[in-house]
């Protein structure tokens, strides 16, 4: 196979990168995947499906499924049973959301009020174990073994992030090491799955499968570094759900651990205080952000998230080049692109 290695950069492409051309190139795959999602949300309990659509129609990309169906393309695939992966894929995301904004006490997510705030948490987390118990029925449909196994681990390895990171919260001596385990498993072991079953369903050999695990595994921890970033230079029109969440419920995130080990002594009792939840006022937070920034310890992470966006980016090597391939480079200079 001819194939070529792009370099991500900061500035990233003439125009901003976007989402769209990988929308436009799955987007008949994707119609399969919608119709699955809906007939699988139905449930003659009402509340199911309005508390799930809330969640599933409210404005979410879907970059996971369609992560699903462009690794197909990538590989050539002309078959139908990638449809209900993607769709078990989404469903598990969707799972995970309702559940950690119950964990999380959110009450915004992509500008909209929770699900839990709406109908309350006991609702929310049974409606999350609804859709999961959907995905495992998507999964067998398949018919693959392998495709199970990959995404049933993913979501033991995800809810063991979870667990880990409720864990870490209010810990102000929370190591790098430990944060990166961290998001690898909450945020990235999803995005792996979701790119390595394509080459099980494709019946490609084990190293393909393994190069797009990689491109997933690296684009997701990318994708959480920005979001760990944001958190601290953008606002909630922008973010999708309340700026300075993460520093309210005392989340040693990256920029956190990075401003925390270079401050001087004002600096770490200020955080010590503010991850103990002793200074949570909006005053407070300007002032994280300012420590934060003169620190400079948001450009730091993001160097972090476009060093393994390039590893994800490389992790396409053994492919063809092609439209396919395109959308998937640009997929990444996207998900580092949202922090500027």
């Amino acid at each position: 196979m001819s194939a070529t290695v792009h370099r991500l950069t900061p500035t990233g492409r003439v125009k901003d990168p976007s989402l769209d051309p990988m929308m436009t190139l799955v987007a008949e795959d994707m119609a399969a995947v919608n119709a699955v999602i809906v007939d699988r949300m139905h449930s003659k309990i009402p509340l199911i499906p309005e508390l799930a659509g809330h969640l599933i129609s409210g404005g979410g990309k879907r970059m996971r499924p369609m992560l699903t169906l462009a690794s197909a393309q990538l590989l050539g695939y002309h078959g139908t049973r990638h449809h209900l992966l993607a769709a078990a894929v989404e469903f598990i995301h969707t799972a995970t959301l309702l559940h950690d904004d119950v964990v999380d006490g959110s009450d915004l997510r992509r500008g909209k009020r929770t699900a839990n705030i709406i109908w309350g948490n006991p609702a929310s987390v049974l409606v999350g174990d609804f859709l999961f118990s959907r995905s495992f029925e998507l999964m067998v449909e398949a018919d693959s073994l392998a495709a199970l196994k990959i995404l049933s681990n993913a979501s033991a390895v995800i809810a063991e992030g979870e667990v880990n990171q409720l864990t870490a919260v209010r810990r102000v001596d929370l190591h790098e090491d430990r944060y990166l385990d961290i998001i690898g498993a909450k945020t990235a072991a999803l995005f792996a799955a979701a790119c390595r079953i394509a080459g099980v369903v494709a019946d490609r050999p084990q190293a393909e499968e393994l190069a797009l695990d990689a491109y997933g595994r690296n684009l997701g921890i990318a994708f959480q570094l920005v979001d760990d970033a944001i958190d601290y230079v953008s606002d909630a029109s922008t973010m999708g759900k309340d700026a300075g969440d993460d520093f309210r419920e005392g989340k040693m995130t990256l920029p956190v651990i990075l401003a925390y080990a270079r401050g001087d002594e004002a600096a770490r009792g200020f955080w010590r205080d503010a991850v103990s939840g002793r200074r949570a006022t909006d005053a407070d937070f300007a002032h994280a952000v300012e420590l934060v920034r003169s620190s400079r310890a948001v450009e730091d992470t993001m160097a972090r998230a476009r060093h393994y966006g390039q590893r994800a980016i490389e992790s396409l090597a053994p492919f063809a080049d092609g439209a396919a391939k395109d959308t998937m480079v640009e997929a990444v200079e996207f998900a580092v692109a949202r922090a500027y």
